[in-house]
């Protein structure tokens, strides 16, 4: 069970709504989403981007993350829990990561993981990958939170591309 309290996170998401109002360019903002997260919610031991390769969009490519380096800088959409999300269009949240065939693996600590689409027209641009040493550690509130974060991302993507 996830353990994330809501008003630290609607504290949190409003942080991430400023650092997007003044963000100059996407990078910037994914480094300050990343930090921001990691640093107050210490039960998410790696959070990153995954953004899909505009020059092959079959291929999801590492963006600003916090936590160990992994391996997969860049994840086929046909491949892992992070491809299937792309491919479903949709929030994936995996309990237990050893049962899930779908699984890359990128640290043996790692014991669960929610992945979430981020939107930009009505299309996948990318997603948010968060990986916790706890087993079931994603609750309905992290969930509601990190798709809000994908909103947000996503509307800022939409706007600076006008």
């Amino acid at each position: 069970m996830g353990t994330t309290r809501p008003e630290p996170l609607a504290e949190l998401l409003d942080a991430i709504r400023q650092s997007a109002s003044a963000a100059r360019a996407l990078g910037p903002l994914q480094e300050e989403v990343v930090a921001a997260i990691s640093e107050r919610l210490p039960q998410y031991n790696w959070v990153g981007f995954y953004m899909l390769d505009p020059d092959d969009p079959e291929m999801l490519v590492l963006g600003p993350f916090a936590g160990e380096p992994t391996p997969h800088v860049r994840i086929p959409v046909d491949r892992g829990i992070c491809g299937a999300a792309v491919a479903s269009r949709a929030t994936i949240v995996v309990d237990d990561v050893n049962a899930d065939p779908r699984y890359l693996s990128c640290s043996i600590k790692t014991r669960s993981e929610i992945v979430v689409p981020i939107f930009v027209d009505g299309k996948v641009a990318g997603e948010i990958d968060i990986d916790s040493h706890q087993p079931a550690a994603f609750a309905d509130a992290d969930r509601a939170f990190l798709e809000e974060v994908a909103r947000i991302v996503g509307h800022y993507i939409a706007i600076s591309q006008t």
